[in-house]
Parts: C-alpha cells; sequence; structure tokens
C-alpha cells in the first residue's frame, strides 16, 4: 500500500529528528513525507533540510500563521497546506505530529490492517509517555479512540468524511463520522508508538474553553458535554477543566457557531455516545 504522511511541525526542532529517523527505517517506507514547518522560530528546519537531502521522498514547505500552540485550525491549515500539494495516487493518507518514534514495522502493520479487513477506515498504536525511566500508557490512550498524533485514513473514508475539520474536534468528529457511515475505527495496542511531549503539555489554557466549543459544535448537547468534560478532566486529574468546558460549550451555544456536522449526523453522534456511556455503566 503507498503511504503519504504529512506532518505540521511548529518549533518541534527538540523532538523532530527522532520522528524523522524512525520514519525512514520504516520496514515500509511511506511514498511520501511532507513536512509543513508552521512558523517556526527555531532550528526546525535545517533538521527538515537534513533529511529531505538525503531521501528522496521527504520534502517541506514552509507556512506561516499563528506562533502560539493551539490545538484545532492550526493544525489542520498545516496539514492542508502539506496536503494540497500531494497527487491523488495513495491508499493510506496519514497526519502524524512531529513528537513521536514509530517502531520499525509501524507503517508494515497498519497496511496488514487496512488489507485483512477492507471496511477498516481509520488505524493506529497506542502513544506512550516517558515516567521515572519508564514509557507508560499515556492516560488519554484508549481502544475506543485513534489519537490525534498519530491518523492513518484509508483514502475512500477519508473522502466520505469530507476529509478533516479545520476546527478543535477535528479529531474526534472524524472518528464519529467514519462510524456514521460505517467505517471500523481500528487500534492496535501492540503498536507502541512513544510520544515524547504528553498531550496538550504546551496549550494555552483558553484552549480548554475551545473543547467545550468542539462538543457543540459535535451536536453533543450539554449532558453529554458535562459527562464528557467530568471523563476527561479525570483523566487529566485537572478537574478546574470542567466549567471551563462548559463555558466553552455555553459561549459558542449563544454565539449560534455552526456545528461541525448535519442535523441527522448529529442525531446519530447523540445516540453513539449515549450508547457508549450506557454500556459503561452496566459494567
Amino acid at each position: 500500500m503507498d503511504f503519504y504522511i504529512v506532518i505540521p511541525a511548529h518549533n518541534e526542532a527538540e523532538f523532530l529528528e527522532q520522528t524523522l529517523q524512525s520514519l525512514v527505517n520504516q520496514t515500509l517506507k511511506p511514498k511520501k513525507i511532507v513536512i509543513v514547518n508552521d512558523h517556526s522560530t527555531d532550528n526546525t528546519q535545517l533538521i527538515i533540510e537534513k533529511f529531505s537531502s538525503g531521501h528522496n521522498f521527504i520534502v517541506s514547505i514552509q507556512k506561516t500563521s499563528s506562533s502560539q500552540h493551539v490545538p484545532g485550525s492550526k493544525i489542520i491549515n498545516a496539514f492542508y497546506a502539506g496536503f494540497n500539494t500531494l497527487d491523488n495516487n495513495y491508499d493510506v493518507i496519514c497526519k502524524f505530529d512531529a513528537d513521536l518514534i514509530f517502531p520499525e514495522d509501524y507503517l508494515e502493520k497498519i497496511a496488514e490492517h487496512f488489507k485483512v479487513n477492507n471496511n477498516i477506515g481509520m488505524a493506529g498504536g497506542f502513544c506512550y509517555i516517558e515516567s521515572n525511566g519508564e514509557w507508560i500508557l499515556e492516560n488519554l490512550t484508549n481502544k475506543e479512540h485513534l489519537r490525534g498524533a498519530l491518523k492513518a485514513y484509508r483514502k475512500e473514508c477519508f473522502e466520505q468524511i469530507g476529509e478533516l475539520k479545520p476546527s478543535i474536534g477535528w479529531d474526534t468528529v472524524d472518528e464519529l463520522l467514519a462510524q456514521y457511515y460505517g467505517w471500523i475505527i481500528k487500534t492496535d495496542a501492540a503498536l507502541i508508538v512513544k510520544h515524547l511531549r504528553p498531550t496538550g503539555s504546551g496549550y494555552k489554557a483558553s484552549s480548554s474553553l475551545l473543547q467545550g466549543e468542539a462538543m457543540y459544535k459535535m451536536g453533543y448537547g450539554i449532558i453529554i458535554t458535562l459527562i464528557s468534560a467530568v471523563k476527561i478532566a479525570f483523566k487529566k486529574k485537572q478537574f478546574a477543566l470542567i466549567p471551563d468546558y462548559l463555558k466553552g460549550f455555553i459561549k459558542a451555544k449563544k454565539q449560534k457557531i455552526p456545528f461541525l456536522v448535519t442535523k441527522e449526523q448529529a442525531q446519530f453522534i447523540r445516540k453513539f455516545r449515549w450508547r457508549g456511556i450506557l454500556n459503561k455503566l452496566k459494567l
């Protein structure tokens, strides 16, 4: 299978070399890697040039946007700056972060999943972070969700879900829409990916308000938003986030911010979320 990979990078000099080295070492080589240097002020570009000069499947472009490190539209806009330079001759499109170390057989194993089951629309491994000298499962990782750091999409699924939404919540609504269209999300716990920077560690405090906005835009409704806020805050051990999520939701509702999904898709999402909540309560 032919893999295209797009990596948005903003001030990633500390980690990018390890990420790219792990990708050039893959047993199944990607057909192309595009690195989008998004307004970096460190040595990110020097690292990109080092790898692109030695590997003809690695290219880069530079993009100027906000200097802030925030989730959502900045990342996806950078992704599209790279994606739009690619042709359509791929089987799998990946959006990878610039602070990961992939096992050498990562792409090979992902390709096997896609080949074994044509209904798999998205696939990926599990993120681990270093703690006290050991690599442990990142607490936001679970078998029901493919992390935004390492998304791999079958082309047909990517196109059917309307590609990626340039908004906070893009890495949740993509999976919900994939399931709306009948695709399977495959997470492989045996594929251990080292995440060199814990999720959200560099984000501004205002990002929690944006998370609440995302829940509104996905059609969650206030009750599911509250339950989700409590769940995320519990995992992060930051219970002060709960009111911020709710404030973000209420603010978005008052401003009548457009949804990311249709009315029918929002109905499916609410039913899907409630089914998951009730199933967990039975355990």
